[in-house]
């Protein structure tokens, strides 16, 4: 149970820096809380719920990636091999790719409760 809670405490921690530092992610996490109160407020089925659910995970979990990764190249620092800009566009085209994904999958959800 020790370890259990400790691994818990170290998740947290990592989610709270990437909060406290990736603006991106801030603004992921208020994109996240809208889609959960628009999802309280329409009469959703359990299956929209359930793929609103996968795609906010996605972007939220692709992010915490992305923050890694970056600090990880910066450690490479000063002598940044070239591939490292490659790493970190990728994992920003990765983060991207699902953020316009989760995007898309909102409209078809939400748009036929408001237009």
């Amino acid at each position: 149970m020790r370890r259990l809670s400790r691994s818990l405490r170290h998740a947290a921690r990592g989610i709270f820096f990437t909060l406290q530092n990736e603006r991106n992610f801030q603004v992921e996490v208020v994109a996240a809380g809208v889609v959960l109160l628009l999802m309280a407020w329409l009469p959703l089925s359990r299956t929209e719920d359930f793929f609103l659910i996968i795609a906010m995970m996605a972007v939220l979990s692709l992010e915490l990636v992305n923050t890694a990764v970056e600090r990880i190249m910066d450690i490479l620092k000063p002598r940044v091999h070239p591939y490292a800009r490659v790493v970190k566009d990728v994992m920003a085209g990765a983060v991207f790719v699902a953020s316009l994904g989760a995007l898309l999958l909102g409209v078809l959800i939400f748009s036929p409760h408001f237009f």
